[in-house]
């Protein structure tokens, strides 16, 4: 008697989805546990560890979500505005300050009266009405504003601590540098952060045409998610000679040491690294860890910053993978994610006719590609 058939992860989020299909075609769930060559109970235990649905719980979700969106388009801006206003308000306008602005932004624009306004934002009316202390006469540490204002004159690139150093050694004034903080922010006088200057790679050899496999590897990262909102990150390579798709990483986040690890395996795969890669300026690509690696083994070509034309062979992948993989699907899980994604890449290896190729897949051109790397271009049988 043969023993029971083990599946793996992978093979069971692919059964879920042609079990999907079938449900889709009105078959049962007897009929699709039959199809899947699996019992009933095992089908259902499948359904209920990996999260998928049958086909009534999809019907019945996409009758809520035709409610929902009826009901969206019947609200009232006013409406959406007001509750938009009672969420944030819980927790998030945290100041006296910032709650009486608020007030003001719906009596004004929302023709909101005062006790409505104060009762979604959360602030009492006598607290509303009374004046902060720095706004009256009375408020005494005018003398200390002015101080700061006639610094921050004199010195714009200056922030608070070292105002507080001129006043305490300088004017010889006991304050205390929380106080001092504190006023510099009431004041605006918060020095405006310069934004830094993109990080260009340096080339270790010259822009390479790739007339033959293993010339030019070109490598991208993109981005998409799961429907509980966490990142996912798609590493990808291909040969810009042959389009074969060379490297299959979906992570959360992938780290430089993470990519050598994966380029490690692939270049023992094809028996050697390519003599260029291609690549951005991505803080991975552009990592000490990557061009130690690559030293004195393959050569490193970057693109100018913002100019992904530059790259257009990956490009062109990665628009081919989120047209026809990634704005097709959701992911519940990132288990699921790498299945699809991993099934699309060899798929393109295998089934996909590339024009370019004489519309061959890329497997086979590199299967029959006898090319050699020259100055010249060769064309394609």
């Amino acid at each position: 008697m043969a023993g029971r058939k083990r599946h793996s992860a992978e093979d069971i989020v692919r059964k879920l989805r042609r079990a999907d299909e079938l449900a889709a075609e009105g078959k049962t769930g007897e009929e699709i546990a039959a199809d899947l060559e699996v019992s009933a109970a095992t089908f259902y235990n499948w359904r209920r560890q990996y999260g998928g649905m049958d086909g009534d719980a999809a019907k019945e979700l996409k009758e809520l979500r035709d409610q929902n969106s009826r009901l969206k388009r019947l609200l009232a801006d006013a409406e959406l505005e007001k509750d938009a206003l009672r969420e944030i308000a819980k927790g998030r306008i945290l100041s006296p300050t910032a709650k009486r602005a608020a007030i003001d932004i719906l009596k004004d624009r929302m023709s909101m009266s005062e006790r409505k306004a104060c009762k979604v934002v959360g602030l009492a009316r006598s607290a509303y009405r009374q004046l902060p202390q720095a706004q009256t006469p009375a408020d005494p540490d005018a003398g200390l504003r002015e101080q700061l204002r006639s610094y921050a004159r004199k010195n714009p690139r200056h922030g608070f601590r070292r105002a507080w150093a001129w006043l305490r050694f300088d004017e010889g004034d006991e304050v205390n540098k929380k106080k001092v903080h504190r006023l510099w922010k009431d004041e605006g006088l918060q020095v405006r952060r310069m934004p830094r200057r993109k990080r260009a790679g340096q080339s270790s050899v010259p822009v390479v045409v790739a007339d033959a496999p293993k010339v030019v590897w070109a490598l991208d990262f993109q981005f998409d998610s799961t429907v509980d909102g966490h990142k996912i990150k798609i590493a990808s390579m291909v040969d810009e000679h042959t389009r074969m798709s060379l490297l299959d990483i979906v992570d959360r986040s992938i780290t430089a040491e993470r990519l050598i690890e994966e380029l490690k395996k692939v270049f023992a795969i094809w028996g050697g690294p390519p003599m260029v890669l291609r690549m951005d300026n991505g803080p991975e690509f552009i990592s000490e860890a990557l061009r130690a690696f690559c030293a004195g083994s393959v050569g490193i070509s970057y693109i100018p910053p913002g100019t992904p034309w530059n790259n257009g062979f990956i490009e062109a992948f990665n628009n081919r993978l989120r047209d026809e993989c990634l704005n097709r699907n959701c992911w519940p899980t990132l288990l699921e994610a790498r299945v699809v994604i991993g099934d699309f890449k060899d798929d393109h290896n295998h089934r996909h006719r590339h024009s370019a190729l004489g519309y061959k897949t890329p497997a086979e051109y590199a299967a029959g590609c006898t090319h050699r790397h020259h100055p010249v271009g060769c064309e394609i049988d």
